[in-house]
Parts: structure tokens; sequence; C-alpha cells
């Protein structure tokens, strides 16, 4: 959660900041902050809400010559949205910024609070200032007084500091959120991703857990508990266009509508004539592998219910589907047998990779499925299969959600021929109907007219009902999230034959159902908990191939040949009413309220 950026160098300071800011909007809009030195004087700014109003703070100050400068933008974890709270975080000659979570902040509060430090923000952020400057004041050096305390700091963090002791210097650290270094000559560059760098930074290193350092006079000096460290540089990416919104309304609508050409992405090169093939898995990855556990959250962990019905039902392999929150502290049985599948979007995800860490340590085979190549969760596995999706800048996630189901699916396949599990003749029925997913997820301007049109009989009532059975059900429940995230309208997803084990209480006509009715799976057993429904007076908008005469409203889909792809033109239909229930209720679709979209506090 939260984003930063940094820069030290001799070239305007206040656009890197509020540009690189703007790029990570998305990871945290409650407040937002910047903090320059220049010939040793220290300015700062910051405001409550997204970052147009720290830019209009900001617009009568400039900067000019060598400096070093922080940036932060906030998603509040410990304190209410104020400027007060929002970073960076002030002592009497200093600023840090800082994502993540101080888990020992209280003990480090009251020892400052005893030693005479007067608080002002109700953060875990500001015990690191103020240690800093404790320690400054008896340290041989500022960068003593840095290293004693991190050594202090318990939990996530990602962190910069800057200071009038050391003012051409900026400190930094990194243990459990993501943070990298950019370089471009004597210009050097801080963020939480890539994105804020590119077009400025040439070269990227993106730091270890446990490494700290110092960047003074164009160089980085980098350490870990070892000793002196090596930067070894690779290259960064120069091309921005994927995180614009090319005359779409917002990135959630361009989003989806990418859909259909980034599947094709994810498809190629791994799904051939006979099988599936990935070829960043080492020849004899799978082996010993007798059962799956899946751990994710969110839309991940929808996208990993969805997997569980393909595994068993394609490669005949048990699996189980685990959230990543409550996984870590249930006490999990962890056979050595068992391949740990991680889904995240952003590789960053914190409750999914303390989980993976969890399981590592017991000695199980890791696999991530993430659309960030070096993030986190991705350099901590042992197997790593890409989504492919892009870069998703709408908090809501579409694409990251149906690349993941994609990998999903080409995963239960390529284990499938693996385990013999199929005939020759079922493979060939199944990368046929891969081959056909981009089409499927294609969309025309009649069905999003019509959805437009629709939307405006569903902005009230007491909530929704999303229904669905096999893998529709995973689809229910990620129709659901994507409504209530954005419209903040309540609404459920359940399995379509529990509806009669309480919750069809709630039937009436303000009472929408989302009916998903495949003509390809069960199609007579959905059919019959509609209508269930619909005798209780529920109103119900149908989506499916087969018109529905009890349906209030409907939708027609094309007659699929295959569940999967039915699955994906559904998935498109509720992602578009999502969206255009929340636009004629005037939210922010790209930025909803309470929400940020790379989660990486617990």
């Amino acid at each position: 959660m939260c984003g930063i950026v940094g820069y030290i160098g001799a070239k305007e300071k206040k656009e890197i900041l509020l540009d690189g800011l703007q790029e990570l909007e998305y990871r945290g809009y409650d407040s937002a902050g910047i903090a320059v030195i220049e010939a040793e004087h220290l300015n700062h700014f910051k405001a409550v809400g997204k970052l147009s109003n720290l830019r209009e703070k900001t617009k009568e100050f400039h900067t000019d010559g060598f400096g070093v400068s922080i940036g932060h933008t906030r998603w509040a974890t410990h304190g209410k949205p104020t400027e007060l709270n929002a970073h960076p975080h002030l002592g009497q000659y200093s600023y840090v910024v800082h994502n993540g979570i101080i888990e020992n902040y209280s003990e480090l509060k009251k020892e400052l609070q005893a030693n005479g430090v007067a608080f002002l923000s109700q953060t875990d952020t500001e015990t690191i200032v103020h240690l800093f400057e404790r320690y400054n004041a008896v340290a041989a050096s500022p960068f003593d007084a840095f290293k004693q305390t991190i050594e202090r700091l318990h939990g996530a963090y990602a962190t910069l500091l800057i200071t009038e002791a050391a003012p051409e210097t900026i400190f930094f650290a990194k243990n459990g959120s993501p943070m990298l270094i950019g370089l471009d000559g004597s210009d050097i560059y801080f963020a939480s991703s890539d994105t804020p760098i590119i077009g400025k930074a040439k070269e990227v290193y993106y730091l270890e857990d446990g490494e700290f350092g110092y960047a003074k006079e164009g160089k980085i000096h980098l350490f870990d508990r070892n000793g002196v460290r090596q930067i070894v540089t690779r290259a960064l990416a120069s091309d921005k266009a994927m995180a614009q919104k090319e005359g779409y309304r917002f990135f959630m609508e361009k989003e989806i509508y990418e859909q259909s050409s980034v599947m094709s992405d994810t498809m190629i090169g791994r799904v051939k004539e006979d099988g599936v093939v990935f070829e960043e898995l080492d020849e004899g990855f799978f082996d010993g592998i007798e059962q799956i556990k899946i751990c994710a959250c969110g839309t991940s962990y929808h996208s990993g219910l969805t997997a569980s019905y393909l595994l068993e039902r394609l490669a005949k392999i048990p699996c189980s589907v685990e959230i990543a929150s409550e996984f870590r502290y249930k006490e999990p049985l962890l056979l050595p047998n068992t391949l740990f599948v991680t889904i995240s979007q952003s590789g960053e995800t914190a409750d999914t990779l303390e989980a993976l860490k969890m399981a590592k340590k017991a000695g199980l085979k890791s696999l991530s499925i993430c659309n960030v190549d070096n993030s986190s969760i991705v350099r901590e596995s042992d197997g790593v299969i890409l989504t492919r999706a892009g870069i998703e800048k709408g908090v809501a996630s579409t694409k990251a959600f149906a690349t993941q189901a994609m990998v999903l699916w080409m995963l239960s396949l390529h284990l499938a021929k693996l385990r013999s599990a199929l005939s020759p003749q079922r493979v060939a029925e199944e990368i046929s109907a891969m081959l056909h997913t981009p089409k499927a997820l294609i969309v025309s301007d009649e069905l999003h007219g019509r959805l437009h049109r629709l939307s405006k009989r569903y902005l009230h009532g007491h909530g929704f009902f999303f229904i669905g059975r096999d893998i529709f059900f995973p689809l229910a429940l990620e129709g659901a999230l994507k409504l209530k995230e954005i419209s903040y309208l309540h609404a459920e997803g359940y399995p379509a034959g529990e509806m009669k084990h309480g919750p069809i209480a709630l039937a009436d006509s303000e009472l929408f159902t989302i009916a998903l009715m495949p003509k390809t799976l069960h199609y007579e057993k959905i059919k019959s908990n509609v209508e269930e429904l619909s005798a209780r007076d529920s109103t119900i908008l149908a989506i499916s191939p087969e018109p529905f005469d009890l349906a209030d409203d409907f939708i027609q889909t094309l007659s699929a040949a295959h569940p999967m792809l039915e699955f994906f033109e559904m998935m498109v239909v509720t992602q578009l009413l999502a969206l255009e229930i929340s636009v004629r209720l005037g939210n922010d679709v790209d930025m909803p309220r309470n929400l940020a979209k790379s989660v990486t506090v617990e």
C-alpha cells in the first residue's frame, strides 16, 4: 500500500516527485506530500485527498540546482487521512517516507516519548524519524544513526530519509515492502515500482529484503547485515503507452476492452496444437507433486477457486484454495508432495507473500501466477508463470483476473497431459476452446450500449445476489466484488443451490439477482434455482445464451461450445454492468474509496 518516490540530482525535483506520485496514486490517495532539501534548506508540502490537491498547493514552489527529494502518496493504515498523518513525517531537521507497517511502533513510541519526544501524528512511520534523530545526536555519522534505526524496526518497511545533517544524501532501507533504485548518469531515482521512473532512468536495481544504504554524489552505497553489497543493474523499459487511457473514460473501461488482445499475449508461445507448454518452468518441475494448494486474496482468490474446479476436472489432482490472510494463522497442514501456488496481480500482496514464505519454510515447492515481473512474490517463488496482462491501473481488477483464469486453465491442461488424465481428443477440444477465447472477450458496441441503458434500473434496492454453479460460482463472487468495489452497493456472490439454505429469505422486488446461466454446464439446475427466486418476486437479470421467460432483464450471450468460453463472455458482462452502474452513480471508477491497488500490508 502507498507509494514512494525519491530523487537526488540537479533536475526540477518538484515535477519529478509529482509526476512519479501520479503514476503511483492507484496505490493510495488518502493524502500525499513531498519534501526537498536544496542548498541545505528543507521545504515540505502536504495535502489531504488526491494528488491534484498537492499540485495546487505547490504551484508556486520551484526547485533549482542540486538537491535531494522524497515524496509519498498514502493509503491510511495507522491514523485517519489528515495532513498531520500524511507523509513525509518531520523530526526537528529530518523527513521520512515509509510503506508497510512497523509492528513494534507502539513500544518505540513509548520509549521516545519517555525521552521527551513529542509526536504530531497517529502513524507508526513517525517513530522512524524521531528514532533516527535520537541516534544521530550521539552517532559517529548520520549513516550510523540510520543503520541503528532500521535495526530497531520490526515488520515491513520501504523507507527513504533525508536530513539537514546530511543534506546531499538520501538514506534508504527495504524489508517486506517493494522499492527499487533507478539510475541515469549521476541522477538517482527511488520508487515503489517501475512506472514512476520510466522515461527518466535507464537502469534499475530492485532492492532485496534486508538491504539498506545511502545515495550521494551520484553513487549508491548498498549494504546488508553481512556488509557491502554490489549493485547489478538491468535495463529499464521505456514505453508507458499501456498506462495511458487512450481515449477511454476510465482505465478500468480501457482494461475491459483490452482483455481480448492481452489474452492472446497470455497464450502466445504456450498454447500449441497438441498441448500447453511453459518454457519458463524447468523440465520435471511437477515431479513428485500429488496435490495443489492455492493461496491468494480478493480477485486472485476467485481465480484460484475457478482453478480448483479445472485442476480436479482436467488434471485429476486434488486442489484446495486458501484465503491468504486466514491461511497464515490457521496452523495449516503442509505436506511435502504439495505444490504451493500463489496468485497476485501486483506480486506484492502482503498476506500472500507471507503465506508463500511459510510454505517455503515448510519445504514445499512453490509456483506463482503474477502480472509483475521482479515483484516480491515472483522473486520468492521456485517457478513463475507471468500473466502478461500489462499495466493495470484501475483499482478494481479486470484483465488481471481474466489472464489469471486463463493461465490456471492452461496449467490444468498442462498437468492433465503430464498425468495422462485426458484423451488426445479431449486435449484438442480444450486447446480449440482456448484459441477461441480472445473472440469471446470482444466488447461489442451493442453489448456495451445495452448495459449502459440497463444500468439505470439497478441504482437502488437493498442489494444484489450474483449466483452461479460450478466455475460460475467463483465468477459470481468476482462479479459481486466488482460491483461493490466501484458502486458501493451491497452485493454477494452465492452458489445458486445454496440460496434456499437461508439467503432466499431476502428475496423481494428490491433484491436484484444477477443469474449466470451457461448452456454448457448445469443449465437446468441453475434455471430451477432462478425460478425459485422469481417466485419470491426477486428482480432477475439473466445472462445466458438461452432466453429465459421469467427474467425481468436479459443479456443474451453467444451459444458457446465450452464452459470456459461462456465463463469469459459472462465475465465481461458483469464487469461492464459494474462499470456502468458506478458511472451513473457518479463515482470515481478507477479510484474507489478506501481501496488501493497493491495491498502491501496485512
